[in-house]
């Protein structure tokens, strides 16, 4: 019905999967407001950005949270209600936020305040809530900010990459006496951990071990709001580690992708994807990981939930410690809040990814030059190849089974990691970063180099009268703050200091 801010140009493949995916796609009895998250591939050509600071935020932000390139996320407030005016007997509309970054609580949040009002006071409220938007900073890495909207001011601080691992956010913000008080939201992306893992919880390793591997799994769920949330939870349990495959929080079978992702004359994609239309289940039963959420029933029937065909060849670590982990939740935990479980949930998940990521880390940094083979004198040196087996070697004295409580074929799990997108991810990161850091040693010491050289000629020339024009010592000085000028701002500020 209706696209704002006018110059957002979308093209007309995105606004009809966009109509799709704005309703839940089964009968939907149910009657009042949902909420839930969708994720669009971008079609046609790369259109430009209104954010010019692209690389810079995905420099600072953590990759989990980075700016997509390819694909907007959709959030969506849904309402039903009844309406004998309307031709069906139901007033039904979605209010979509559409944006780059997968921030699920802030922008869900906002919904929270715009959509009842919208649905009020229609076009001129989107007006007013963005031309406030329109006001609000940057998200810069490490900021806290106040987000004015509606008479309301949100408070919520940016993530940053040096974040410590597992920390959780800064309880002490500036309130600035802001009147009225602020909504702060304690993270702009985490989802209640437990509460969407609960009914799996006894599986949790075992969809851990899935998510490292990027294998297809199929989540389906009774509404979008517990599809989108599940998805969007499993893509999650590798933080640190970015999850590189593809995933859709809710798919309909009106989309695009519909056909490439039911064939059956290939194996399914690296994706995980969330559905509710039971069509799903007859079209997308060779998938080989069905996980089945339903009404929180904790009886008998969770072994039904998970559908493993590759259950014997997959579970490479031992069960019992997630079991029991899990049973440690169920039981004696019941009492304690739910976001106290959920950090708990998150730290347990934040130390399988460590100890089976930092003998990467440590791998990988060993493949870096030493710092005396940096010479301004001839190219920067290379750093060595990623050698798999060289690598295994290696676990034995510094492998997961040091640090991890699990034990089990970790080796067999290393070996299936190299051959998924997420190891091609991590490994592409690190590489760049690494020969980012070697160029810039590179440069620092040419132009420690030069400056140095550069300083000794006008006091050799002035010292023995040498007869050196006053020409050429401009020039060289010049040519010293060209150099000095391309280089990022804190290495200017060493050379300018020296």
């Amino acid at each position: 019905q209706l696209v704002y801010p006018y110059d957002f140009r979308l093209t007309e493949k995105e606004k009809t999967s966009i109509c799709y995916l704005s309703f839940p796609d089964s009968y939907s009895g149910g009657l009042g407001d949902t909420q839930f998250s969708f994720r669009l591939r971008q079609s046609g050509g790369q259109r430009t950005t209104h954010y010019e600071d692209d690389g810079e935020y995905n420099r600072e932000a953590p990759l989990t949270l980075q700016r997509e390139a390819a694909h907007y996320f959709g959030y969506v407030y849904f309402r039903q209600v009844k309406d004998s005016s309307m031709k069906r007997g139901y007033f039904q509309k979605s209010l979509v936020l559409v944006s780059r970054l997968p921030y699920v609580n802030l922008f869900q949040s906002l919904l929270q305040l715009i959509a009842p009002e919208y649905f009020d006071k229609l076009e001129p409220c989107l007006e007013a809530v963005c031309n406030e938007i329109d006001q609000w900073p940057p998200p810069v890495p490490g900021q806290t900010l106040n987000l004015p909207v509606m008479g309301v001011v949100i408070q919520v601080r940016i993530p940053s990459r040096v974040d410590k691992p597992g920390s959780s956010p800064v309880k002490q913000f500036n309130q600035e006496n802001l009147l009225p008080a602020p909504l702060v939201l304690p993270s702009i992306h985490e989802l209640d951990l437990f509460r969407c893992f609960q009914p799996v919880l006894i599986h949790i390793q075992m969809l851990w071990e899935l998510m490292l591997l990027g294998e297809p799994i199929v989540v389906m769920a009774p509404s979008p709001t517990v599809s989108s949330e599940m998805v969007l939870s499993l893509t999650s349990c590798l933080a640190p580690l970015r999850y590189c495959c593809d995933y859709r929080p809710y798919f309909t079978i009106h989309d695009s992708e519909f056909k490439e992702y039911t064939t059956r004359t290939q194996a399914p994609p690296n994706i995980v994807v969330g559905v509710t239309n039971p069509f799903f289940i007859k079209t997308l039963q060779h998938w080989p990981h069905v996980l089945r959420v339903g009404e929180l029933k904790m009886s008998g029937d969770l072994p039904k939930q998970v559908k493993v065909k590759k259950l014997a060849k997959l579970k490479t670590l031992d069960t019992k410690p997630g079991t029991s982990f899990a049973r440690h939740y169920l039981g004696i935990q019941r009492k304690r809040p739910s976001e106290v479980q959920s950090a708990l949930l998150r730290r347990h998940l934040l130390e399988l990814t460590q100890s089976f990521i930092i003998p990467l880390e440590h791998y990988i940094a060993s493949l870096m030059p030493l710092q005396r083979a940096i010479t301004p004198w001839k190219n920067p040196p290379q750093i060595s190849p990623f050698c798999q087996e060289d690598f295994m070697k290696t676990l034995e004295h510094a492998g997961p089974q040091l640090t991890c409580v699990l034990k089990g074929d970790w080796l067999g799990l290393y070996r299936r990691f190299f051959k998924s997108p997420n190891f091609d991810g991590w490994y592409r990161q690190r590489h760049r970063e690494m020969t980012q850091k070697l160029e810039a040693l590179h440069l620092e010491a040419i132009c420690e180099a030069v400056s140095s050289a550069a300083a000794l000629k006008p006091v050799r020339a002035r010292c023995q009268h040498l007869p050196v024009k006053e020409e050429t010592l401009q020039r060289v000085s010049l040519y010293i703050e060209t150099i000095i000028g391309s280089l990022p701002e804190d290495l200017q500020a060493v050379l300018h200091h020296h």
